[in-house]
């Protein structure tokens, strides 16, 4: 608003600017007194003029009461309504899976699961710009490696929701990368979620939610969780979302411990055994945690043995987390298929992940659980941060898992 009083002030002033002495009458311009700045009808008065003549001294005088704050607020209404979003910042935070059952292996090749799915407060940064081209989004990145092209999954979800709603915006984009690659906590998935929740702000929210959530799906699995309020029992391949009513405490501390080596996901379920997995039933896992909290029988992951054979070191890594823990941790466990071990309960990793050689390249961060309300995106927690000696580890290279 600012700039519109600043615009409308330098149309308005030169009124006020006539050489009396060069003219044969004058101008007094009075605004109203009772006039208020508002909103709707109260700030489309209608101009007040009255013109008096009268006879002073041999020279003519005319008095105009001129509503000045009306026309201000008539013409400030307009610049409102025809200016639109052209700048938008979001957060795009990661995912944790509390428990997940891999619970069979379905026609088309891709695994069925029961997992409860909550968002964390460790997130990227993306910013989103009007571009003027009509042909191509442009996405840059802080991180080198960082695919920029339509492979990239903001790029496909800017695609799709072109494709679904028929609009024509493109986008300058840069991404602010904080979480891993290669790590089971979802950053790619939420980025595309993010890009479709902007997309559909700069197009005036002609889409819903609901409807975001389904089109995610076709480019991932993991995509449509983001569009629940943040805490989820998801079944199917991860696509099929029910919000749970009792989140997970926001205060209940966690710290994140990524090795610098990823987990490929194809290679965990092309090493996954069915008859291996747990049998428990997923909801009952479900009703223990909603009820009861996090503990460690709780915490089950069916794809922790198969990652453990691709990466032997990410089972040392948990059992040495587990043998140091002196009660602060309610459960260890690894989250989606790797690499990253997760500890609830306490935002401090054990002393040897920065004590010991082998870990010194290590991703740590602390994180909570984090929540958003109905339409409205999430926000980042002002104590949200990342307390690894570097910024971010080598590994952190694409943002398409």
């Amino acid at each position: 608003m600012a700039c519109s009083t600043h615009l409308l002030s330098q149309s308005l002033y030169p009124l006020n600017r006539s050489n009396p002495a060069a003219a044969r009458g004058h101008l007094r311009f009075q605004a109203s007194p009772s006039v208020r700045l508002g909103s709707g009808t109260s700030r489309r008065r209608a101009l007040g003029l009255r013109v008096a003549a009268s006879a002073e001294q041999g020279r003519r005088q005319v008095e105009v009461e001129y509503d000045l704050q009306a026309k201000f607020n008539k013409l400030a209404d307009q610049i409102d309504q025809n200016a639109g979003i052209t700048r938008l910042n979001l957060f795009s935070p990661c995912k944790i899976n509390v428990f997940l059952r891999i619970t069979g292996k379905r026609p088309d090749g891709f695994h069925d699961l029961a997992s409860l799915f909550h968002v964390i407060s460790l997130g990227d940064t993306i910013k989103f710009s009007l571009s003027p081209s009509k042909s191509k989004d442009r996405l840059s990145t802080n991180v080198a490696g960082v695919p920029v092209d339509e492979s990239n999954l903001i790029i496909k979800a800017l695609n799709l929701y072109r494709k679904k709603t028929g609009t024509d915006n493109f986008f300058w984009i840069h991404l602010d990368k904080k979480v891993p690659t290669g790590a089971g906590l979802g950053g790619g998935s939420s980025n595309a979620a993010t890009a479709l929740w902007a997309a559909n702000q700069f197009s005036g929210c002609i889409a819903s939610e609901k409807e975001l959530q389904e089109w995610s799906g076709e480019i991932g699995s993991d995509i449509p969780f983001f569009f629940s309020q943040g805490a989820a029992y998801c079944t199917g391949r991860g696509e099929i979302v029910e919000d749970i009513r009792n989140p997970l405490p926001a205060n209940l501390p966690m710290v994140l411990v990524k090795p610098p080596e990823a987990c490929s996901t194809a290679e965990v379920y092309k090493r996954l055994r069915l008859e291996h997995t747990s049998q428990t039933d997923p909801l009952v896992l479900l009703k223990e945690i909603t009820e009861n909290g996090i503990s460690q029988d709780a915490c089950v992951n069916d794809l922790e043995p198969p990652a453990f054979e691709v990466l032997p070191s990410l089972k040392r890594l948990k059992k040495r987390i587990i043998a140091a823990n002196r009660g602060d941790y309610d459960a260890v466990f690894m989250s989606g298929s790797g690499s990253t071990i997760v500890g609830i309960g306490s935002p401090d990793p054990p002393a040897f992940v920065y004590d010991d050689d082998d870990y010194k390249d290590t991703f740590v961060s602390e994180a909570c659980f984090l929540t958003r309300n109905e339409n409205e995106w999430y926000r980042e927690p002002i104590s949200s941060k990342i307390t690894s000696e570097e910024d971010l580890p080598p590994e952190v290279a694409s943002v398409s898992d």
